[in-house]
């Protein structure tokens, strides 16, 4: 694929966002940037949501690691139906009764400051993180498509893609996202499906062999059931509920698109309908991966590169996988193939990366700085505009550490993270929910970082002190736990009788 046409694909995709953060930055003010005036179609937050949960790394990741786990991921997303169950019917009503901008709000009026300031640093940490995992994996198939023909260092090719994704959102914020995600999410699931059709092209299969193929195929296989497995179905179901409730419930990224929506019947549906969509949509994922395996074992395709994606005898199993479908789409497939997954990328890239970094600026400013959103000051603005861009230095800045150190499935790492970051929230939350005791508020950031000490300490030693178990993703259940009972040691006899 000629750069030019990489250049043309990104220009004419960008001006297509930049003209609807225009449209929608009409008539705004600091408050839109936050809450979107609470205008949002529930319909279009729901499709958007689609695309800015899966991001690149479903989109690369999830594929490329089929030929290591399997359709294993999907025992997880069969739980995520729980733990969107329990949003919509849990933490929404609470959300939409408090009338909140920011969901660490709820902590503040249900514990005190430091709960409420310890609820907020634990999110900043843990979407900075994903958010930088997940533009890592973008910039990479950049700089494979475009940046290294003219010999363009890396950290250039991170600097373009976050300065795309501040100009056309620094205005409108998540006003101008809530559009700007159903157009991405329109363009991610567009190439995936295309993708399937050029990959069966290839192998010359028709519809029914297309799916006999994937069905009968070894990569196939969703379930497995043996305990000591860090995949197992109870483990991975579970697992699933989980990360669901925390990085989707307790995220304010993906809660501020719910908290636009006009009420919160509008807000119910949205999590519903979307729910429901994950689950083909995620299948459907699973089986390009499962085709683009059965695609080089059929036609003997062979990758020298070191650096590229390969089978390692030593290791196991195959290493760099997140590289497989780049690869495959760009350079082995048809130059509409390229194109294709081009749009593709860049469209859940910027799906994931601007909302991260809407959600990042608002947790900031209200949470941490306790700036009134609805003063709409030439001050307020100001400090709005450098924290956005703050954020987006401090995502460079991790993105370039973690190139560094990277050795595994992007999609392995960020819920390997979010067990560790995510885990107090998920402690402090449920605790809240359903322990009507008061906390020694003071005491609160303390069993918060003790908590994932104590999580990564015995998941070190599990083998041994557990009789050989391995722990999978459901680390960030045991973190929760552990933060649970460290809040239930420092409570008090007072009760909290309402919230």
């Amino acid at each position: 694929m000629s750069p030019f046409l990489v250049f043309s694909v990104i220009a004419i995709y960008f001006a297509l966002l930049i003209i609807i953060s225009y449209l929608t930055s009409k008539n705004s003010n600091t408050a839109t940037f936050f809450t979107g005036n609470r205008q949002s179609p529930w319909y279009l937050v729901a499709f958007g949501m689609i695309g800015a949960s899966l991001s690149g790394v479903t989109f690369i990741s999830v594929p490329g690691e089929v030929g290591n786990s399997d359709f294993s991921y999907f025992q997880m997303v069969i739980g995520y139906l729980l733990g969107y169950f329990i949003i919509a019917t849990v933490l929404l009503p609470i959300y939409y009764r408090m009338n909140l901008v920011t969901i660490y709000t709820y902590l503040k009026e249900r514990f005190g400051f430091f709960s409420y300031k310890t609820g907020s640093f634990f999110f900043l940490l843990s979407r900075v993180i994903g958010a930088s995992f997940r533009l890592y994996l973008v910039a990479t198939v950049l700089q494979l498509a475009f940046f290294d023909s003219f010999g363009i260092p890396f950290a250039i090719t991170v600097i373009v893609t976050i300065l795309l994704i501040w100009i056309y959102t620094f205005r409108a914020g998540i006003k101008t996202i809530v559009w700007t995600d159903t157009l991405q999410t329109f363009f991610m699931l567009s190439a995936v499906i295309i993708s399937v059709i050029i990959i069966s092209k290839e192998l010359n299969l028709s519809v029914s062999e297309l799916i006999s193929t994937v069905s009968n195929d070894e990569h196939s296989k969703i379930f497995v059931w043996e305990w000591q497995s860090g995949k197992h179905f109870v483990k991975h179901f579970f697992a699933g509920a989980f990360i669901a409730i925390v990085m989707t419930g307790l995220d304010q990224d993906m809660m501020q698109k719910n908290l636009t929506c006009r009420n919160l019947k509008d807000a119910k549906k949205n999590m519903f309908w979307f729910s429901i969509t994950l689950l083909p949509v995620n299948l459907l994922f699973l089986s390009l991966g499962a085709l683009l395996y059965i695609f080089i074992n059929k036609t003997g395709l062979v990758f020298d590169n070191p650096e590229s994606f390969m089978y390692s005898v030593e290791a196991g199993k195959y290493i760099h996988t997140d590289k497989l479908y780049p690869i495959l789409a760009i350079k082995n497939f048809s130059l509409f193939a390229g194109v294709v997954f081009l749009l593709g990328i860049i469209a859940a890239a910027f799906s994931s990366a601007d909302s991260a970094l809407t959600s990042l600026t608002t947790s900031f400013v209200v949470d941490i700085l306790g700036i009134n959103i609805n003063e709409d000051s030439k001050s307020t603005r100001k400090k709005k505009r450098f924290i956005h861009l703050a954020f987006s230095f401090i995502i460079f800045l991790v993105i370039l550490i973690f190139k560094a150190i990277n050795d595994d499935s992007v999609i392995n790492m960020v819920f390997k993270v979010a067990g560790y970051t995510y885990g107090p929230l998920l402690g402090l939350f449920a605790f809240g929910l359903f322990v009507k005791k008061k906390v020694i508020d003071k005491y609160v950031p303390l069993v918060a970082v003790i908590s994932p000490i104590l999580c990564f300490i015995i998941n070190m030693n599990s083998k041994s002190l557990l009789w050989g178990y391995e722990f999978g993703f459901e680390l960030l259940i045991l973190n929760g736990i552990i933060t649970f009972f460290g809040l239930l040691l420092i409570s008090q006899k007072k009760r909290y009788l309402t919230y």
